[in-house]
């Protein structure tokens, strides 16, 4: 059995927790639209925003199977904020925990992880979908080599009205 007692005691956690916080409120978040941020923060509380994350950057340190099994309980009672957990799990802090600079992991990871701040991930362009091959924002350097400064159009970039922190490509 892959399934571990830690496997059971998270996915019993975000089942507890998509019970009581998240169903009474999912259909008036899927109504209006607007961004569940207190049970996001919650979630994040609970270690469901970082499962992956290893703990000396603020997050669980548990496995993919210990994400997933907690990620189809949020799932089951909201899917917007099982795409909000994922998309703060899997494409911000995966990739940074993959490719980031240790000063960005010790920066980033912990506030992200803990659910005080919230990740979003930028690829998709309307002129090119998620084709990585075909965007058109560019970074380029300042003049005065001080920082970059961005340009081009992004969309459907999960998260982003609360994000504090946003992985661009």
């Amino acid at each position: 059995d892959f399934i571990t007692d830690e496997h059971r005691m998270i996915q019993d956690a975000a089942r507890e927790f998509a019970q009581k916080e998240i169903a009474p409120i999912a259909a008036h978040f899927d109504e209006t639209g607007e961004f569940p941020i207190d049970t996001v923060r919650k979630m994040g509380a609970l270690g469901f925003m970082g499962i992956e994350v290893p703990e000396a950057y603020g997050g669980a340190g548990l496995d993919t199977l210990a994400y997933v099994l907690a990620l189809k309980e949020i799932c089951k009672v909201c899917a917007s904020h099982g795409v909000i957990m994922s998309v703060n799990n899997s494409l911000f802090a995966h990739g940074l925990v993959k490719y980031g600079t240790e000063a960005q992991k010790l920066k980033y990871l912990a506030p992200v992880a803990s659910g005080q701040k919230i990740g979003a991930y930028s690829l998709t362009e309307p002129m090119s979908g998620s084709d990585a091959g075909n965007m058109r924002t560019r970074a380029t350097l300042s003049a005065d080599s001080s920082h970059y400064i961005l340009n081009g159009r992004k969309s459907w970039v999960t998260s982003a009205p609360y994000a504090d922190v946003i992985i661009l490509f």
